[in-house]
């Protein structure tokens, strides 16, 4: 982890996809959330973590996660439609809101125009109390990281 461009896991690519569409031809109202935790992923993935390290697996019986990190709020906007075929772009712009939040903010681009936009906020919360507890070490430096690096 470190020492690389905070591009390479903070600006993703897709393209749309005939089942990411509804009747009318244009991506479901949905999908904007759902690229949005995908990518999300994607990023932890590219910027080094693990991802059975911070998301339950079936292997959870044998492995207890120190935190669990639920959506407590969410909020899409969108701008243009998209359509099949589409190449975007989508920018995750992460801030910490406290020791034991933090918020994900997506810009979803087509040819430079931002065509839609997400608002994601997680909380972490110790997985067998369910209480508020600090973010996991390695969430934190992705943060920390991604602000210092590319914000």
């Amino acid at each position: 982890m470190g020492n690389r461009n905070a591009r390479e896991w903070l600006c993703l690519k897709r393209t749309v996809r005939f089942a990411d569409t509804d009747a009318a031809g244009v991506v479901h109202f949905l999908q904007l959330l759902k690229w949005s935790h995908e990518a999300w992923e994607e990023s932890l993935e590219k910027y080094g973590i693990v991802l059975k390290d911070i998301f339950p697996t079936t292997q959870i019986h044998t492995r207890q996660l120190d935190v669990a990190l639920p959506v407590v709020s969410c909020e899409a906007n969108y701008f243009k439609p998209l359509y099949v075929g589409d190449s975007i772009n989508i920018e995750l712009y992460p801030e910490k809101t406290n020791d034991s939040s933090f918020r994900l903010r997506f810009k979803f681009k087509k040819d430079g125009e931002q065509v839609g936009m997400t608002n994601i906020k997680h909380v972490s919360i110790n997985p067998i109390t369910r209480e508020q507890c600090s973010l996991s070490n390695q969430i934190d430096l992705w943060i920390e990281e991604s602000i210092l690096n590319f914000q």
